[in-house]
Formats: structure tokens, C-alpha cells, sequence
């Protein structure tokens, strides 16, 4: 049987857009609503069935089993160890794991007024135990001087991340740090939200992430930049040998997207076909199988009865999320 070329263009395309409605409908039918926080700002798989999410306007880190809504009874509050008052938050932000270490990140920017925050710099690690409750515990120390690392290494100076913490985080041109994820050589990918560079999103390597928390001071990398079709950097995971990143505006408005990239610098991300809801608000991403990964919606900011999810009573705050599979 012969096939022309136009029909094989035909057929070809019908199979790739077979392929978008099916992940499309995969993530449909995999959005779940978790209870008992609304801004769900980083987490990872601590096995197949749980997982850890800190909450960008607490200090505390919560357990969840992926198919319960409720949070397990097995949180843990960071406010002594993190040197903050427990309804002071350090504005947790991103995490990644190493082994059985988790480091976590919080935005190293200034509050939505501008204002200087210093439990804001904070840079730590927890380890996992599995088998205990909780699952998490603190090692170390928290590292509080990467916003001076950061803004002092000279290269870096082109970024002008000296003025960018100087404003509010969602203004353009503010300094805000959203995503992290662990390299192959055991370092870690700091990814900015905020500020851009013509354009592109932010990428620092931290090198020595172990050492930082035994009290050394940040050995920074050369910067990565990556053309995000004008989003910042809201999420990053390693997952197989490549990263997915979830991408969103530097401020409030503007639309959301995943990326693959290699991890190469000088390579461009590629846009994977796009399965999100138009209204969620994913800011963080984690393998939870091989080619399997969550994501996790920051809800604060939903409105139901005129009323933002974070202002409501604790039994009423709520995340949603999804499970996507993913290929190489």
C-alpha cells in the first residue's frame, strides 16, 4: 500500500496530537486536592507513597500520603531551628535531594512590600528516615549568608542582583529564588523566578550544598541562563537524565508551562505538550517514580466567597495537585 507524503504528514500528526489529548487527559484524571495548607511552595517523595511539603507562608513541614487528603500527624516545625518566630515565615521556596538529604531554599528576596526580611535567607538541609515519625529531621546548621554570596560574586555582577534586593520580589527586576534541583556530581541548581535577563531565567550551581551547611561559606558556579519563553523558574527536578522545569511569570500575571532540558549550558529547553489546568499555579515538582512526577498547586491566592485560601480558617485551606507521566 502506498503512502503519500501528505498523508504521512496527516497520519504523524494525528498521532501527536493523539499523544497531547491522552497526557492532557492523564493529568485530568489525576488532580487531587489535598487539605490543611494552601501554599504548597516545595516538596519531595520521601517513598512511593509519601511525600514532604513545606508551605511558603509557615515554617512548619507537613506529610502527606500521596492518596489522603489529610496531612499526616508526623509534621515538623523548623521556627527554633530556623531561628524565626512560628508565625514568622522564612518564605520556603524550593527543594531537592541528594541521597537521604533534602536541601531546602527559601526566596532570599525582600517581603511583597520591599521591606528586608532576614529569616528570608535561609539555606538547610533535613535528612530522611523513613521508617521514623517524623520521617524528617533537621541536620546542620541553616546557612544564612547565600543573598551575600550571591550578590557579591563577580560573576554574577551582570545581573545587578544588588538593585534586584533592593525591591519586591514580583516587581521587575526583584530578586526571588523559587527553584532547586540536584546535579549528577552532587551540587545543586539554584533557579530564580525573578529577576530575567533579556528575557531568559536565572540558573546559579551551587557547588559545595554538604559543606554550606557544616557552616562553609557558597562556592557559586558560572550562571546558566535558559529561554523560558519570558517565565522565571518556579520549579526544577532532576528526573532521569534530564530536568523538568515548570515555568511561570515573574509576577502575578502571565501563564504557566513545562520545560525538558539537558542540563547542558548553551542547550535549549524544549516545551512539553501542555496538560496543565489553565488556573493552577504549580510551584513545585518532584519524581515520585521512575518517569512519574507530582506537581503541586500554590493555592493562596484562590478566591472562593471572596475570600484568598490563605486568609481562611485552617480546616478550610487546601492545595491541589497532579500526576503526570513523563517520557525521556
Amino acid at each position: 500500500m502506498r503512502i503519500t507524503l501528505s498523508r504521512l504528514s496527516c497520519l504523524l500528526f494525528g498521532a501527536a496530537l493523539g499523544l497531547q489529548l491522552m497526557l492532557a487527559s492523564r493529568a485530568a484524571a489525576e488532580t487531587f486536592t489535598y487539605k490543611g495548607i494552601c501554599d504548597a511552595s516545595a516538596a519531595v517523595a520521601i517513598d512511593a507513597n509519601r511525600f514532604v511539603v513545606a508551605d511558603d507562608e509557615k515554617n512548619t513541614l507537613r506529610v502527606y500520603r500521596r492518596d489522603q487528603a489529610e496531612p499526616l500527624d508526623q509534621s515538623i516545625d523548623l521556627s527554633k531551628f530556623l531561628d524565626t518566630k512560628p508565625n514568622k515565615e522564612s518564605d520556603l521556596e524550593g527543594a531537592a535531594v541528594i541521597g537521604n538529604r533534602i536541601y531546602w531554599i527559601s526566596s532570599h528576596g525582600n517581603n511583597k512590600d520591599g521591606e528586608v526580611q532576614k529569616r528570608r535567607w535561609r539555606f538547610f538541609a533535613t535528612e530522611t528516615a523513613a521508617d521514623k515519625s517524623p520521617p524528617v529531621a533537621a541536620i546542620g546548621m541553616p546557612y544564612t549568608r547565600l543573598r551575600d554570596d550571591l550578590l557579591s560574586a563577580p560573576q554574577l555582577k551582570v545581573y545587578k542582583l544588588k538593585k534586584a534586593a533592593e525591591i519586591a520580589p514580583e516587581q521587575e527586576g526583584g530578586l526571588n529564588i523559587e527553584g532547586l534541583a540536584a546535579t549528577p556530581a552532587g551540587g545543586l541548581l539554584i533557579g530564580f523566578r525573578n529577576p530575567l535577563h533579556d528575557g531568559n531565567a536565572l540558573i546559579v550551581p551551587l557547588d559545595n550544598p554538604a559543606k554550606v551547611v557544616e557552616g562553609e561559606r557558597a562556592i557559586l558556579g558560572d550562571p546558566i541562563e535558559l529561554d523560558l519563553g519570558g517565565r522565571g523558574i518556579r520549579s526544577i527536578e532532576r528526573v532521569g537524565s534530564t530536568y523538568l522545569i515548570v515555568a511561570g511569570p515573574p509576577g502575578d500575571d502571565g501563564s504557566f508551562a513545562l520545560f525538558r532540558w539537558s542540563g547542558e549550558k548553551g542547550t535549549k529547553p524544549g516545551p512539553l505538550p501542555n496538560t496543565l489546568p489553565q488556573d493552577l499555579r504549580p510551584e513545585a515538582i518532584f519524581e515520585i517514580s521512575a518517569l512519574k512526577v507530582q506537581l503541586l498547586s500554590d493555592d493562596g491566592g484562590v478566591t472562593t466567597d471572596g475570600v484568598e485560601c490563605k486568609d481562611r480558617d485552617e480546616d478550610e485551606k487546601e492545595f491541589r495537585s497532579i500526576v503526570l507521566d513523563v517520557d525521556e
